[in-house]
């Protein structure tokens, strides 16, 4: 596949597929002789991979060292594991701030309605 369609696909600019494989992000993706990338079914399963994990928060460079410690190979599947567990972990306590923001939002509003309904109840009530 060519960058445009891998772009389209996952909905990441050339730029940054470029970027991500310029740091290290993504493998180095083959070039066909004209020098246009060429990326493979196994390259595209790298940028699915790295989308996912950007889109829930994770920082460039836990998944850089993933990468980089993938690429030495089965001896750092503990590190690799950990990393990731660590990550996990992260993320499971924002989620759980977020959860705590989300039901404080959910009481204002409440509040709200409930305070719109008594204002317009008070005003269907005929003055004496």
């Amino acid at each position: 596949m060519k960058i445009t369609e891998v772009s389209g696909k996952f909905g990441v600019s050339p730029d940054t597929l470029r970027y991500y494989e310029r740091i290290g992000l993504i493998p180095r993706v083959n070039r066909n002789p004209s020098g246009i990338r060429e990326y493979t079914e196994e390259d595209c399963k790298w940028v699915e991979f790295v989308k996912c994990m950007r889109d829930v928060g994770l920082p460039i460079e836990a998944l850089t060292e993933y990468v980089r410690l993938f690429q030495q190979g089965d001896e750092t599947i503990d590190a690799r594991k950990k990393l990731l567990a660590e990550q996990r972990n992260q993320l499971q306590t924002r989620m759980d701030e977020m959860k705590k923001t989300l039901d404080r939002l959910d009481i204002k509003i409440t509040r709200y309605e409930e305070t719109i309904f008594e204002k317009e109840r008070m005003l269907r009530i005929p003055a004496e």
